[in-house]
């Protein structure tokens, strides 16, 4: 059996795709599995890491208004068709799956349109541009939430929850202990901005140490800064003398959720599944200018069930997120009852559900994860 599964630019893209694969692979070893994305994007880093081959197709995302920017990616359309035809043909797919953003388009349909069988991945509540033009010609969508069946043909919609990392929920607190040089009974606070770092939240999160001063011998912190704020960060807390660890980007994201008691966050779809696959309390910052505010959306998924605490990133400043990061310490019952809510509305079997929907499209049958039958 021959896998083509394409997309990336993102972590939360990506790491959906490692999900399905390594889904796959469990299941037969000798499955052929290849990607496709751009020679700019997260994929040319993570994917030959995994030991997985990356072809690259010639496109650039449809981002900004100014006029001369948006003409040249649509010049190089052509091109990623070509590229998308070229891969096809070498490669022979069984399966083509989508993982949304503009690298998946050319790709997926030219797969559709010569008969391959295609999926297409959706991790936001409110989907993408891309997603939602593959959607008339994919045979099988994929959704993280619900509410996301409103923006596509019901008939293709399966309701799987995300594909997530595997393993992740595997981590264990004592070993996280020893791997970040943490220590035993602290209230341990794990700052995440994504793959590249967010610099308002590391920004806001130093803001915050002074405001939690006198919670010093009480918390530590893991914090993943990014490559751009990895140094100032760190000084700074030396310079403050909070307990913890500071990384330009975190290799053992299990071991990081399992240490942690509270998490601060943006709310990409990938990184809240994970963190309620984990069963964390967070604090999350959406990130503003995400297309259709989709974090905004996916956050509050999780606030309307109390798994969540949100904060705009317009209101974002140290003495608010240190106020908050305060009122959870300091009310464990509050602290357990977002922890039993983000657990409720976790899912680990998303990408075993991606991957049983793929074989019964190849071998013409039903999953029976249909969103009609499918509980979440």
């Amino acid at each position: 059996m021959k896998v083509l599964i394409t997309g990336g630019g993102t972590g939360g893209h990506l790491y959906s795709g490692i999900a399905i694969a390594k889904v796959f692979k469990n299941m037969n070893s000798t499955i052929d599995i290849q990607f496709v994305g751009t020679n700019t994007g997260l994929e040319n880093k993570v994917v030959p890491q995994e030991g997985y081959l990356l072809k690259t197709i010639r496109i650039r995302p449809l981002a900004g208004h100014k006029f001369l920017k948006v003409l040249a990616s649509v010049s190089r359309f052509p091109l990623a068709v070509l590229d998308s035809l070229k891969i096809l043909k070498d490669v022979s797919p069984d399966i083509v799956i989508g993982l949304g953003g503009y690298s998946s388009g050319p790709v997926v349909i030219m797969a559709a349109l010569k008969g391959i069988p295609t999926v297409i991945v959706e991790q936001n509540v409110i989907p993408g541009v891309t997603n939602r033009v593959l959607s008339r010609f994919v045979d099988a969508i994929a959704i993280n939430f619900k509410s996301s069946e409103i923006f596509f043909p019901k008939k293709k919609v399966y309701l799987t929850g995300n594909p997530i990392r595997e393993g992740i929920t595997s981590g264990v607190k004592e070993e996280a202990l020893r791997l970040f040089g943490l220590e035993e009974g602290l209230f341990t606070i794990l700052v995440l901005g994504g793959s590249a770092g967010a610099h308002r939240i590391n920004m806001s999160v130093a803001e915050a140490l002074g405001y939690l001063n006198d919670l010093k011998d009480r918390i530590q912190i893991v914090h993943q800064t990014g490559d751009k704020d990895f140094k100032g960060i760190s000084e700074f807390y030396r310079s403050k003398g909070f307990k913890g660890i500071v990384l330009p980007f975190i290799d053992r994201m299990s071991d990081a959720y399992a240490v942690a008691d509270l998490i601060v966050s943006r709310a990409g779809a990938g990184t809240l599944s994970e963190i309620t696959a984990c069963g964390k309390a967070s604090i999350l910052v959406p990130y503003p200018y995400a297309a259709k505010n989709h974090q905004e959306v996916n956050a509050r998924v999780l606030l309307d069930v109390e798994a969540a605490w949100i904060i705009l990133d317009r209101e974002l400043n140290g003495e608010r997120l240190a106020s908050g990061i305060r009122d959870l310490m300091e009310d464990p019952e509050r602290l357990w009852q977002m922890e039993r809510a983000s657990k409720r509305l976790g899912n680990k079997d998303g990408a075993k559900k991606v991957v049983d929907i793929t074989l019964d499209l190849i071998r013409g049958t039903d999953s029976g994860v249909n969103l009609v039958c499918s509980k979440r």
